[in-house]
């Protein structure tokens, strides 16, 4: 699914927000109308509304029982929290920077190296708990599941950690929760939730370098990539494309959208991105290359689409 919403929880630490949520919501549901109700006896009790005014009724609706309700929800609430962000040993650990404005993301092997980086979509396998390491590296953003876990800011000068799972494979929609400047509206990513089987076959193809072209097109669109200095910013691994500036395109096919979730991954949108970044999502790091004629655009985004 692709949906993003808090109500549609597909792992153990959103579905313990979303239990509260509804405990939450019923409680105020109930409170509201016993107000309701309350309100309606006063005015149209007649006679009948004096023990109202008495105060029994007073300490009893007024003091006694909202100390009660709210201590219960917040004990509930403490205990349902503490439980769902204890840690275990994590299965993997993911490195994830907010950039401006989108999603670097590490793959850290078990002793702490980064294995390879990636960008705006993040695979994991289903049923292990996964360690996510956030940092920043220009002002405060939020990372952000709702079908998945709550959102933890990412913040300059401190590295914040937490765990969650994925109780079955699918696709869920993550998204910046914090203002972080003019396209933080534009700032979403894509986790993948894997079956378990297959996820280390993903793992050991993304550590591989970039795919040949097979085509002429595509040839074309490699040679162009590399003279137009798409390279001084980008990486493409087993090219001589090294830059670090901006996303890592090793890789950048099989990833379902392009500008941090704002557009589908086609050659079209592709070609449109290379052409008008600035215009489709203006003060990103990415400059228009309105230089390219149609053929050309064609050239690489063909040759990136292919990139699996």
């Amino acid at each position: 699914m692709w949906m993003q919403s808090a109500l549609i929880t597909a792992g153990p630490s959103a579905g313990a927000t979303g239990t509260l949520s509804w405990i939450m919501f019923a409680g105020a549901a109930a409170i509201l109308l016993l107000v309701v109700a309350f309100t309606a006896h006063a005015v149209f009790g007649g006679a009948r509304r004096g023990w109202m005014a008495g105060r029994h009724f007073v300490i009893v609706f007024g003091i006694a029982m909202p100390i009660v309700v709210l201590t219960i929800l917040l004990v509930y609430g403490l205990t349902l929290t503490s439980r769902s962000t204890a840690r275990e040993n994590p299965a993997m650990r993911i490195e994830v920077v907010g950039e401006r404005w989108w999603w670097r993301v590490y793959y850290v092997g078990p002793r702490g190296d980064r294995q390879f980086v990636t960008a705006n979509e993040i695979r994991i396998p289903t049923g292990v708990p996964v360690e996510f390491v956030l940092k920043t590296n220009d002002v405060i953003h939020s990372f952000w599941v709702p079908s998945l876990a709550g959102k933890l800011d990412m913040i300059p000068g401190r590295v914040n950690r937490y765990q969650f799972s994925a109780g079955r494979p699918g696709v869920y929609r993550g998204q910046c929760a914090e203002y972080c400047g003019a396209q933080h509206a534009l700032m979403a990513f894509y986790v993948v939730a894997m079956e378990r089987d297959r996820f280390p076959t993903w793992l050991e193809d993304q550590q591989k370098p970039a795919s040949e072209p097979v085509t002429e097109l595509g040839v074309k669109g490699r040679e162009l990539f590399i003279a137009t200095g798409c390279g001084a910013c980008h990486t493409v691994r087993g090219t001589t494309a090294s830059g670090q500036i901006g996303p890592d395109l090793t890789h950048f096919g099989s990833r379902r959208s392009i500008a941090a979730g704002s557009f589908p991954n086609n050659a079209g949108t592709i070609a449109g991105w290379i052409a008008s970044a600035q215009h489709l999502k203006p003060d990103n790091l990415m400059p228009s290359f309105a230089n390219l004629q149609g053929e050309e655009l064609r050239a690489v985004a063909t040759y990136l689409e292919n990139l699996k």
